[in-house]
């Protein structure tokens, strides 16, 4: 429907100053490696990923596929209320998206193969089932391998920690090796006390003394490259020289230091930790960061959205939170030229039952595979679509059904990804997205 418009041995012990060249990269990579691999690049226009998961999996019934015909028992205690766009109606406590609808498009009739977090966390953010032996890689480990890593800074964050403690990291290199897991940020980004310093040089070490092991490093990396046969330690000087740059940039730390913001714009994307978090994910995206992934809401465990009981007290303040947060991005992603090269993508690991239980607790709703409901916005994608339709009840896909890994393939396609590449692992040959079809609607 459319609506509208191999690392040398010295590099094992050899410290700059509490900094390893072969180990400073919070990637699990040497720096060098970072920067060799982003030697080779592309003449097509480069799109970006900010990825906001809202784990646990959000309700699609109070927020996107409202249900104002059904008994209270499925509809729940939300309204319809009118968008910008004609025909398009959101929940009531997502006024400020309301404003904004043009800027994103929303899939209805999305579907997952399990109810199970942890499965579902994974296959929403690779496009493949989980497999505890040969796990296939995140979006953002295959944006870092197939496009080398194009940029001189982080190019792939996820801001909080989203590991199930039973089940393999989702978005993390699978196959394709710790090297391309993303940097990790599990602190707020709203407290007083929030600050990166990966990329300090130890305190007792200027930035004379730094420059001083440089040189000794290059005479080292001299001396080895006329013994080695490997072709690419050739350009190993070139690649540390960049490396040691990187360590002492200003651009690599300015990125973190929210202060350099306003409080006029702190406070538009909410003073809180998603809002900031939303805020921290556009300055990376600005500094060279190609794909950040944010934990759409923390309380009490990381399953946020979980909401088995008191699902409507819980949304009562999270829906706010998403609703100014989001809108925030996309307005500030626009004004300053952004969205058209910025794919934004707000989904769960799957949805809610459309029967409301009768939790002791509170009513709730329990977890949903087979219907749920994302959006996506902003570079690669037409906006001011709905894609696909459900059944009367919020339960089954009706028009249009659209499968994980069918959304996994449309964002390889905005990003230029190759789906049928292979890798070998373990002695298997892997596709990268062995499944799925670019939605045609959106591109």
């Amino acid at each position: 429907m459319n609506i509208n418009t191999n690392t040398t041995s010295r590099r094992n012990f050899l410290k700059l100053g509490g900094l390893s060249i072969g180990a400073i990269s919070p990637l699990g990579l040497s720096l060098e490696k970072v920067l060799a691999n982003e030697s080779s690049k592309t003449n097509k226009k480069q799109i970006n990923v900010i990825f906001m998961f809202l784990q646990g999996g959000a309700s699609h019934l109070d927020m996107y596929d409202l249900k104002p015909n059904m008994p209270e028992n499925i509809r729940g205690k939300y309204t319809p209320a009118s968008t910008n766009l004609p025909g398009l109606q959101l929940g009531n406590l997502l006024p400020k998206l309301s404003t904004c609808a043009d800027k994103f498009s929303l899939i209805r009739s999305m579907h997952s193969y399990t109810n199970m977090h942890g499965e579902g966390d994974v296959h929403i953010m690779c496009g493949s089932k989980l497999d505890k032996v040969v796990q296939a890689p995140g979006i953002g480990a295959v944006l870092s391998r197939q496009q080398q890593l194009e940029s001189r800074f982080l190019p792939f964050v996820h801001i909080g920690n989203m590991k199930h403690p039973a089940y393999s990291a989702p978005g993390y290199g699978g196959f394709l090796g710790n090297t391309y897991n993303p940097y990790m940020i599990d602190q707020d980004a709203n407290s007083d006390n929030f600050a990166i310093r990966e990329f300090d040089p130890a305190p007792d070490v200027d930035l004379n003394r730094l420059a001083g092991r440089k040189q000794m490093l290059r005479s080292l990396d001299s001396f080895q490259a006329n013994r080695e046969t490997n072709i690419q330690s050739n350009s190993r000087d070139k690649f540390t020289e960049h490396a040691f740059n990187l360590v002492t940039s200003q651009k690599a730390k300015g990125a973190f230091d929210l202060s350099q913001e306003s409080n006029k714009v702190r406070e538009t994307y909410g003073r809180n930790r998603v809002g900031q978090g939303m805020l921290l994910a556009r300055r990376l995206i600005e500094a060279g960061v190609r794909f950040v992934t944010i934990q759409g809401y923390v309380d009490t465990g990381i399953y946020a959205w979980d909401h088995h009981w008191g699902i409507f007290p819980h949304l009562d303040k999270q829906l706010p939170i998403y609703d100014n947060s989001y809108s925030a991005l996309l307005n500030d992603l626009d004004n300053r030229g952004l969205l058209e090269t910025t794919l934004v993508i707000t989904a769960g690991e799957f949805g809610r039952t459309p029967l409301i239980n009768k939790d002791k607790q509170g009513p709730g709703r329990d977890h949903w595979g087979r219907c749920f409901s994302l959006t996506m916005g902003g570079g690669g994608v037409k906006t001011g679509q709905v894609i696909g339709a459900s059944d009367k009840y919020g339960a089954e896909p009706k028009d249009r059904p659209v499968s994980v890994p069918d959304f996994v393939a449309t964002v390889y396609h905005a990003l230029g990804l190759d789906p049928d590449a292979e890798f070998l692992a373990q002695g298997r040959k892997m596709k990268m997205l062995p499944e799925g079809i670019p939605i045609k609607e959106l591109l």
